[in-house]
């Protein structure tokens, strides 16, 4: 039966700096398989969680650098999996690995893994092509950086849309049933019952 693996690893936008900044890597399979959500910074100890076990797809949630930079490195330690992302992150990937090309994750596509299935929703506002991976079964769903514990992901850059993240939110993430657990890109886990009475204060403060 599938279950999720969780790992923390740092890293920073300067290759040469010290690993100050910390990310969530979510595993979902079982003993044989395992699909790998925003596989960041340090590649070989994604791979070494991963094992002997088959890499179905590597699903990248948007294309920031933290997010995307050591995935290809990755996909060259263990069987060379299909790398997934959003097309409208495209410009942000480039930064990272210039015009080498990946797999287009478009809303409404299914991934099966280890007995269970993820759904991709498309959940733009902090990148316009952010996504989220609903887990049914599992009664998770993988939100990157569209929702945190306490709110929303930033939406500071000129590519970036506060009201955007919020219809994301409202529509794709705190729709979904009260006990859905909400892993995130950084930080710890929250639940959408535990959200869903922010809303309104988010959009009151406006970030």
């Amino acid at each position: 039966m599938a279950d999720i693996q969780h790992l923390v690893t740092a890293g920073n936008h300067d290759p040469q700096g010290p690993p100050v900044h910390e990310n969530n890597v979510w595993l979902i399979g079982d003993d044989d398989e395992v699909l790998v959500i925003d596989p960041a910074h340090d590649a070989q100890r994604v791979a070494d969680a991963v094992g002997d076990r088959r890499v179905v797809a590597v699903v990248l949630t948007h294309g920031h650098w933290d997010h995307v930079r050591a995935s290809r490195d990755f996909a060259a330690l263990v069987n060379d999996p299909p790398i997934y992302l959003s097309p409208e992150d495209q410009f942000l990937w480039a930064e990272s690995h210039g015009d080498a090309p990946f797999e287009p994750l478009l809303e409404g596509k299914v991934f099966d893994v280890g007995g269970t299935s993820l759904s991709v929703h498309g959940t733009p506002g902090h990148t316009p092509g952010s996504m989220s991976l609903y887990c049914e079964d599992l009664r998770a769903v993988f939100t990157g950086d569209t929702l945190f514990e306490a709110g929303p992901g930033a939406t500071r850059w000129d590519y970036s849309s506060f009201p955007r993240i919020i219809s994301s939110i409202q529509t794709q993430i705190l729709t979904l049933p009260d006990d859905t657990v909400i892993h995130t890109g950084h930080g710890p886990s929250t639940s959408v019952a535990a959200e869903t009475p922010h809303l309104q204060e988010w959009m009151d403060r406006g970030w």
